[in-house]
């Protein structure tokens, strides 16, 4: 069924990608933008996808490198970090970075393919089915797309949403403002070279008498460490130990 599935859309679509995710059987389209409108109408109507279930952005900078070394282990029990700036260590005004091969080089991030792509989950209640359709925007300094509330109207705020958050621009989209963030607000926060402590910070001015907006001053990169599940050692220990005497019995017999 999933094969077949996958061929028709291979046969239908000639010129997107058909992925397919084994043994979970999850089928992929990746479409170029001219054909991301086109594309969604003919699911809904050719083969029966008629419920949206989401949309959202996807930024791909820094897609692939890594902010921890999780093979270096110290002795207290902590991943050696790598170098360079990445998620959360680089200020206002800087750019994400990373570690290169040669030892204490970094190099800031840079995608030299597309970078923010579009991705939307459909499902045909009628067939039992799923479907992922991503799409890449042409431009990374201009991300644009179709907006798709003329297919699917349950999908606005889905787009406003990717709009707010990735600076992704719908088409035609009959309401393309900010849902999240504030009507005053510097940048796109879910972007990987949005630093997390934010690009503005907000404080009284006694002198003016009146709240002030100014770039991000007192407010350090904040870094957390991520959990790392390991092995433990005493239980590894243990469970040699025991194959050891297994294999003493065996060998007294």
């Amino acid at each position: 069924m999933i094969a077949d599935f996958a061929n028709q859309l291979a046969s239908r679509f000639a010129g997107a990608t058909i992925e397919v995710a084994q043994p979970r059987g999850e089928i992929g389209l990746v479409v170029a933008p001219a054909d991301w409108l086109a594309t969604c109408l003919a699911l809904r109507d050719e083969f029966g996808f008629d419920t949206f279930i989401d949309l959202c952005g996807v930024d791909y900078l820094s897609y692939g490198n890594d902010e921890w070394d999780t093979d270096d282990v110290s002795s207290e029990g902590f991943s050696r970090g790598v170098e360079g700036q990445g998620p959360g260590r680089f200020k206002w005004g800087e750019k994400p970075s990373h570690q290169i091969a040669e030892p204490g080089s970094v190099a800031v991030d840079e995608l030299a393919g597309k970078r923010f792509a579009v991705v939307l989950q459909s499902l045909s209640v009628r067939h039992n089915q799923r479907v992922r359709v991503r799409c890449f925007a042409a431009d990374n300094s201009m991300p644009l797309v179709s907006t798709i509330t003329s297919v699917w109207p349950s999908a606005n705020w889905f787009e406003r949403e990717a709009f707010d958050l990735f600076g992704i621009i719908f088409e035609g989209h009959p309401d393309l403002r900010r849902i999240l963030t504030d009507y005053g607000f510097v940048g796109h926060p879910f972007r990987k070279d949005f630093p997390l402590i934010g690009n503005v910070e907000v404080r009284y001015d006694a002198e003016k008498q009146r709240v002030i907006y100014e770039p991000v001053s007192s407010v350090e990169p904040r870094v957390t460490v991520p959990r790392v599940i390991r092995d433990d050692a005493d239980l590894a220990t243990s469970r040699g130990e025991r194959e050891n005497r297994i294999l003493d019995r065996e060998a007294r017999r």
